[in-house]
């Protein structure tokens, strides 16, 4: 369902070690909004919720709403460090268009 690189893994392990509350996963959600119609969140949570579907990718457990998960299918997420800016990074094949961000799309 979801794809997560080694580097997006790296990062996000980092972020678990440094939370300060308990986290057991990472929560991506897709809203309305941005420049491109949806746009992708990320948050780390301390448990899924009762109707979200869990998915494990490269070590993280993954929780993703009964909403968002469909919009997901398929989607890589990918960390990038570089001198132009860093951060995460989705690559989403059912996108119709996303915005130069990486972070919006339109289905």
């Amino acid at each position: 369902m979801i794809t997560l690189t080694d580097s997006a893994a790296k990062a996000i392990k980092n972020f678990i070690r440094g939370a300060s509350e308990p986290v057991t996963g990472l929560r991506i959600v897709v809203s309305g909004g941005g420049c491109s119609g949806f746009e992708y969140g990320m948050k780390l949570e301390a448990a899924p919720g009762d109707d979200d579907t869990v998915v494990e990718s490269n070590g993280i457990q993954l929780f993703l709403d009964p909403s968002s998960g469909a919009l997901l299918s398929g989607v890589t997420v990918d960390f990038v460090d570089s001198l132009s800016g860093s951060g995460f990074r989705f690559e989403n094949p059912n996108a119709k268009a996303s915005c130069g961000c990486g972070k919006s799309f339109s289905a």
